[in-house]
């Protein structure tokens, strides 16, 4: 990270500390907005269907708006955790790719399904639906690893997060693939949900983490 002071104010240290902000934010940011959205749209039953099926229907825009939100904040986050000192740049620029793929799984929605939107009989295969699970599987394959990176930036910083940043990461990998695969009843649908809320509470904790070791802006002018 890159140190500019002014009058004894380090600039750098403060940009980077804003950043590492959003990282906290992020998470709460959407899966309040979406359980918001789930508990209020006619036919969505959050027990029997994922939460990306908000993006369908007249109203899907506010999920793509929530996607595209959190994913920014995930992004400017991914930056934070480059500047912080002596973080994993391939950690860094894992969740980049998370917050990157949370915005394109906004640009192409789901395909429906046999329950949602309650109009649709579902078993259409669209290029939208086949892109949004690929951006959907990159996203948490790269928070799950990112996860998992990070464990050696614990080991020198922070030694007591290590052992749950990898935790977290198989628990955010495993969850998506197992959830995936059963998908289509409650038990998938909990697994992607547990895939969810490990993802965003690892990067609010690490944002918190990686927010404490970076200096104090005003302490840089001793």
């Amino acid at each position: 990270m890159t140190t500019t002071t002014t009058q004894g104010f380090d600039t750098s240290a403060a940009v980077t500390r804003s950043m590492l902000g959003w990282g906290v934010v992020a998470g709460p940011f959407y899966v309040v907005f979406g359980l918001v959205l789930a508990l209020t749209r006619p036919g969505f039953d959050l027990s029997r269907d994922a939460l990306s099926l908000l993006l369908l229907g007249d109203i899907g825009w506010l999920q793509g708006l929530n996607l595209i939100l959190a994913g920014v904040m995930t992004v400017v986050a991914a930056v934070g955790l480059w500047r912080t000192p002596d973080w994993s740049r391939a950690a860094a620029v894992l969740v980049g790719v998370y917050g990157a793929c949370l915005v394109l799984s906004a640009v192409f929605p789901p395909d429906a399904t046999a329950t949602f939107p309650p109009e649709s009989a579902g078993g259409v295969v669209t290029a939208s639906g086949l892109l949004h699970l690929v951006f959907g599987g990159l996203g948490f394959l790269s928070l799950g690893a990112a996860a998992i990176v990070a464990a050696a930036w614990y080991r020198r910083h922070a030694p007591r997060g290590a052992v749950w940043s990898i935790i977290a990461g198989i628990v955010v990998i495993a969850s998506f693939v197992v959830g995936g695969a059963l998908s289509a009843n409650a038990a998938g649908v909990a697994l992607l949900w547990l895939a969810v809320l490990a993802g965003w509470a690892w990067l609010a904790a690490t944002s918190v983490v990686a927010y404490r070791a970076v200096p104090h802006p005003v302490l840089a002018r001793r």
